[in-house]
Parts: C-alpha cells; structure tokens; sequence
C-alpha cells in the first residue's frame, strides 16, 4: 500500500486521501493546542510560506494522547491555528496517533518503528511517498537537519 492511498479527513470534513498532494514533499507533523511545543506552529507555517513554491506541503495531525494537550473540537483547533498563528497548511481531523486506534496514515509513517513520542514529532516524506526521515518533538522545524533534508527531497 501507498501512502498515497490512504484515506484522510481535512479539519473541515472533507474526505480525500493523501493522493491530493502526491508528487510534493510532505512535513507531516501531530500537533496539539495546549502544548509546550505549540509555537511550532509558527516555524511550521514559515516552511510552508518559503518552500511551497518548490512543492512543500506541511500537513498537521491534531492529537489529543498526550497530556490531552488538543482536547478542542476540529473546529476549534482550526480557528486557533488561523486566529493565533495564521495556519494556510492543511489540518487534519484529529486522531489517534498511537494504539489500538492509530489513524493508517501514521501506522504506514510510523512502520515498524516506535510509538510516537509527544506532540509535534515530525515525519519527512519524499515526493515518491517514502518516509526520509522522523525527527523528535523538540527539534524545531526549521532546524537545519530538517531543513537540508528538505532541501534533498523538494521536487523543484
């Protein structure tokens, strides 16, 4: 299976699957509103405002397993990620990342690695739809190793 044919809700309820952004490179990051690390936020729409001409997408999964640090409707999490940090990247509906529940789209990211961490840990996926690289929740999003590592993936 692709990670192109996996099914995805957006924030709004739409349904798709992760085929509307095949053939771009993909941040793919859980997040969480009442998070220590929520200003990631703000470095997460920079990626997507200076790399989407070259064919970046930073695409969020709300989560609420740790701490329940994203207890907020999708609605809710949608209007403080645009009101408090100006999000135009996708949002998706929120889900579990870990468990019995463990939304497909990070079981095919995850693989046979380890759980997922906390918030904001981040998955790197090539244009192909293979996973580049996963990076911990502390690292910042525009630290340099994300940021070269985007750099070899960008399609443009």
């Amino acid at each position: 299976m692709s990670i192109y044919d996996i099914p995805v809700t957006l924030n709004d309820g739409r349904s798709t699957t992760m085929a509307d952004w095949q053939g771009h490179a993909l941040l793919i990051v859980n997040t969480a509103s009442k998070c220590g690390l929520t200003p990631q936020y703000e470095a997460l729409q920079e990626l997507f405002d200076d790399y989407a001409n070259r064919g970046l997408f930073v695409i969020a999964m709300p989560c609420n397993q740790f701490a329940e640090e994203e207890p907020g409707s999708d609605e809710e999490i949608a209007e403080f990620c645009q009101t408090t940090y100006g999000v135009t990247f996708p949002i998706l509906k929120k889900a579990d990342v870990n468990g019995p529940n463990t939304h497909p789209l990070y079981q095919f990211l995850k693989g046979d690695g380890p759980d997922i961490e906390w918030n904001f840990e981040k998955f790197v996926v090539s244009p192909d739809g293979e996973v580049a690289g996963r990076f911990a929740p502390k690292m910042e999003p525009d630290d340099m190793k994300i940021i070269n590592l985007l750099e070899e993936v960008l399609p443009i």
